[in-house]
């Protein structure tokens, strides 16, 4: 039997030409070598995987090669490497102090390259100190850590200090693609994707990956054999499942969900990919963003196609529900009922109770059902039409096109008109939302911008006298609808004439900002009254009149002397109290 070597070490690169998503690193240590400003101590940091231990070894390779020797030479006898987790004591430290003072008996330089620093004692890191700040001019010290907060300041202020980052999805994939036709395996884009997605930014566990899936799948690697191998869900699932969300199938959905779970998946984990698959559908519904999505090109073409069928509500909506069933999942007692609850929330996001298209007629989907009738969209008039009669032609367009509807008995032939009712529900809402107040604002500015557009409006001419009778009778109305309030601060001012100008005067600013929230309904009274629609409010406050004005009941009581001061007498006589 044959030894098998794992990809890791197979594939490890020899040059800095073939490390993967690292170039920025490469290139400095390059110049540095080509320049000779390579500094005494290196500190490479960053995640597990990345090739900080194999950068470490081509670089000490490099500054001892001199073009004259083999390809395969290794310089293995100026090349120590030290493992910090199991050797880091001070006597490790105090043998390797002795060592850096014996030159290289080949090449340059002796270079140490010690692994995991950070596993280093405190009392280690201090005998280290001195010799890491003026070691010999024959030697340079490389160290690698993956948790570059464990060592202590006065290390790391010695040495020249490069991040590792992670390498990304597209690099992983690429590289992984070269070793499968090194192998001659035949593996499809999006298994390769899904491999170089499920290592997290590391390499080593890429290629680690890549073995395993070989192993299972041999030379034909499938997206559906790696899923299988690595236990994750397939895109398809959730296609699937956006797909029965939109249409508002909640017992399909549930019966899906089911599926998955019945497959060995956790719900937390669903749930959780759901939110990322509404993720990367918002990022297809902006071409600046589209490449945001990592993700095979033969799977981002059903993300694009998924994307148009979504609205950016609707994904919005979806991935606060998800997130916030990602966040209740762990302390959840029930968690398969709150991942359904989810499921079922988001199914009802677009679900008005009738069909999708039920808002474009104005006569609900039912009735024309009930009569076999084929509906016919009806435009949204013009309400800024001088007369309106292009909308009322269209509905009795509309009419005659629907009710018409012959039975024949006998030799006679009666056409029955059904009753049709052409005006659109307004939806209730509640009285204390805002958002209910906000509309009803909305739609009486709406009412008074439209008549103040028109031109041909009436702009009959009026006395005061005619405005204040109106305005009396609006008061009026208002405490007979129970808004005393309001009647009582349109009482304190008598209304004066300016052109078509309504002066007013209040004692504060608490007065004017009441009557301006209203006053949509009042310049609507106003207005039809006096069959003048250029008429508006001016409304001014005068903070000294504020004292002519009782609020408090001695204030009321002092008013009340000023008119007649045997109201003194009465309170002294009977003994009363304000």
């Amino acid at each position: 039997m044959e030894h098998f070597v794992v990809s890791a070490r197979k594939y490890r690169p020899q040059t800095f030409k073939d490390v993967v998503g690292q170039q920025a690193i490469t290139n400095t240590l390059l110049n540095a070598i080509e320049h000779n400003h390579l500094a005494q101590a290196l500190l490479f940091t960053g995640p597990r995987g990345v090739g900080k231990t194999t950068c470490a070894r081509i670089l000490a390779k490099m500054i001892n090669s001199d073009g004259n020797e083999n390809n395969d030479e290794d310089f293995a006898f100026n090349i120590f490497e030290l493992d910090a987790a199991s050797n880091n004591s001070v006597d490790d430290i105090r043998s390797l102090t002795d060592q850096v003072r014996i030159p290289p008996q080949v090449g340059k330089y002796k270079v140490y390259i010690i692994d995991e620093v950070h596993m280093l004692s405190q009392a280690a890191f201090n005998a280290f100190l001195k010799t890491l700040e003026e070691p010999p001019k024959h030697c340079i010290f490389i160290l690698a850590t993956t948790e570059k907060h464990k060592i202590i300041p006065t290390i790391l202020s010695r040495c020249q200090i490069f991040d590792f980052k992670r390498i990304t999805v597209k690099d992983a994939k690429e590289y992984l693609k070269y070793i499968a036709e090194q192998q001659n395996i035949n593996a499809e884009d999006d298994a390769l994707h899904i491999i170089a997605q499920k290592a997290d930014g590391a390499m080593r566990d890429a290629l680690s990956i890549f073995d395993r899936v070989v192993s299972f799948s041999g030379k034909n690697l499938t997206r559906k054999a790696v899923s299988e191998n690595l236990n994750v869900l397939d895109y398809e699932t959730y296609f699937t499942s956006t797909d029965l969300i939109l249409n508002n199938k909640i017992p399909e959905l549930l019966i899906q969900f089911n599926k998955t779970l019945a497959q060995g998946f956790d719900g937390h984990h669903y749930i959780t990919g759901l939110a990322s698959h509404f993720r990367d559908l918002l990022v297809c519904k902006t071409p600046k963003t589209i490449e945001l999505l990592e993700v095979g090109e033969l799977t981002k073409e059903k993300y694009l196609e998924q994307s148009q069928k979504a609205s950016q509500k609707f994904l919005l909506k979806g991935i606060e529900l998800t997130n916030d069933c990602d966040l209740k999942y762990k302390t959840s007692k029930n968690q398969r009922l709150l991942v359904e609850l989810c499921l079922m929330q988001l199914a009802s996001i677009t679900f008005d109770g009738e069909k999708k298209n039920s808002k474009h007629y104005v006569i609900p989907p039912s009735y024309f059902k009930s009569r076999g009738i084929t509906p016919i969209p009806v435009a949204t008039p013009d309400v800024n039409h001088k007369n309106g009669s292009d909308s009322e032609q269209h509905i009795d367009k509309i009419k005659d096109s629907i009710t018409s509807k012959a039975t024949t008995s006998g030799s006679a032939t009666i056409f029955e008109r059904p009753k049709i009712v052409l005006s659109r529900e307004k939806k209730s809402t509640s009285g204390l939302s805002l958002s209910s107040i906000r509309a009803k604002k909305e739609h009486q500015i709406k009412q008074i911008d439209v008549v103040v557009d028109e031109e041909s409006l009436p702009k009959d001419p009026f006395t005061e006298k005619e405005l204040i009778s109106a305005w009396n009778s609006f008061t009026k109305d208002l405490k007979n609808k129970g808004k005393h309030n309001l009647a009582s601060i349109l009482s304190i001012d008598t209304p004066k004439v300016k052109d078509t100008t309504i002066c007013l005067e209040y004692p504060n600013e608490t007065n004017k900002k009441e009557l301006m929230a209203n006053q949509y309904e009042l310049l609507l009274y106003i207005r039809k009254a006096l069959n003048n629609y250029d008429v508006h409010l001016d409304i001014t406050v005068n903070e000294e009149k504020e004292k002519h004005y009782a609020y408090t009941a001695l204030e009321k009581f002092n008013k009340l002397k000023e008119k007649n001061s045997n109201i003194e007498l009465l309170k002294k006589t009977f003994g009363l109290d304000v």
